[in-house]
């Protein structure tokens, strides 16, 4: 087997072995309620750590669109939340801002 294939095989193994984990490893620690409420709150870290730098390298209207996607996602389910910072950041471009 020449390195390309032994470097796409590793890479195949490992990518399966992260999805069964990702199967396996929640189902047994949210089981514990401290554990399951930080599950809990993944989306919303995840998707502020997404939207940050562009709220820090980008204008004022993106900036406003990332604070209220922020907020949204406490109490809106994900797609609603990226739904609402899209149509916010769309509004305040098309608003001249």
């Amino acid at each position: 087997m020449d390195d390309t294939a032994l470097a796409i095989a590793a890479m195949a193994a490992v990518t399966l072995a992260t999805r069964f984990a990702g199967l396996a490893i929640p189902a047994a620690l949210t089981q514990r309620p401290r554990l399951a409420r930080a599950f809990a709150a993944l989306p919303v870290a995840v998707l502020t750590a997404i939207v940050t730098p562009v709220a820090l390298a980008t204008g004022p209207a993106e900036t406003a669109g990332v604070v209220l996607t922020v907020l949204a996602a406490t109490r809106l389910p994900l797609i609603a939340t990226v739904a609402l910072g899209v149509a916010c950041v769309a509004f305040l471009r098309g608003a001249g801002l």
